[in-house]
């Protein structure tokens, strides 16, 4: 077995150098894969259209004309529109914009949250069975049941949608980041540094984290995917964003009562959020097989 002496003649634990180096170049073996390729363009692609929305729509999302449910390929409106005369296209590519603002601000919210409570439970037996139980809170909720009490104290809107999306990505994050925490502060090297005189915030910082973090960059593409999902589903519950500004849940929600009349009412939105859901399906999936070689 190797002694204590000889891991700091050897210099940096090969498990913290090797930790390191992946913070450094995070993936990138994942990432150049067919697999992860193809997720990155197919969510590159909807995220493009939808920061490019102002230059590709010809009308806003808002905008009524005398032509509702016109079918694909109409002049001026290329996805037709819809049950008011509001342009397809138009409003799908505001509805990418709206979710990707809304995905992009709730999703770090609750990963930062998640963290912070895993970092709690690891600093001390008692809060970490505060912080378990309040982990086992909100995982009693379904997303949907959560997102239906939480609007009905707030009401419909932006927020409470960041604020369901947090929520539920809380205990994903949490329990992740403790459990790798628990593991790490086990192994040898941490053992070796402790007993050079590192600090416990030292060995943390230094040893622990760059090791537990690893599964997170899998989970965040995750917990965007799931993001999508609850977004889509409070729009098209109509306990989402207010309209008349359009979300692809929203849009798609809005079709129902039109799909035998005019399937392309529909087209656009389902096509769109399978194209991002499956794109950040296959990138979570290249990089979960990294992480498990």
């Amino acid at each position: 077995m190797t002694s204590t002496t000889d891991l700091f003649a050897a210099g940096p634990p090969p498990a913290a150098s090797k930790a390191r180096g992946r913070v450094r170049h995070p993936y990138r073996g994942a990432l150049s894969t067919a697999r992860a390729r193809t997720g990155l363009v197919l969510v590159g692609a909807v995220v493009l259209a939808g920061l490019l929305a102002p230059l590709l729509a010809g009308h806003g999302p808002t905008d009524q004309s005398g032509q509702s449910l016109a079918a694909l390929g109409t002049p001026g409106h290329p996805l037709g529109t819809d049950d008011l005369g509001r342009d397809l296209l138009s409003r799908v590519l505001y509805g990418i914009r709206a979710d990707l603002g809304i995905i992009a601000i709730a999703v770090p919210l609750g990963a930062v949250l998640g963290c912070l409570f895993a970092l709690l439970a690891a600093a001390h037996p008692v809060a970490d069975t505060v912080v378990q139980r309040v982990f086992d809170l909100l995982l009693a909720f379904p997303g949907l049941i959560l997102a239906l009490a939480v609007t009905a104290i707030l009401g419909p809107g932006r927020v409470p949608v960041v604020l369901v999306i947090a929520l539920a990505e809380i205990p994903a994050f949490g329990r992740l980041l403790r459990g790798g925490i628990l593991v790490q502060r086990e192994r040898e090297y941490v053992t070796a540094a402790r007993v050079g005189g590192s600090s416990g915030r030292r060995v943390l910082v230094r040893h622990i984290l760059p090791n537990a973090a690893d599964p997170l960059i899998v989970q965040i593409a995750v917990s965007l995917t799931v993001a999508v999902f609850i977004e889509g589903a409070m729009s098209f519950l109509g306990v989402g964003v207010r309209p008349p500004e359009p979300t692809l849940g929203a849009v798609l929600s809005q079709s129902m009562p039109y799909l035998a009349q005019a399937p392309n009412f529909a087209a656009g939105p389902l096509i769109t959020v399978t194209a991002l859901v499956l794109g950040l399906s296959l990138i979570a999936e290249a990089l979960n097989r990294e992480i498990r070689r």
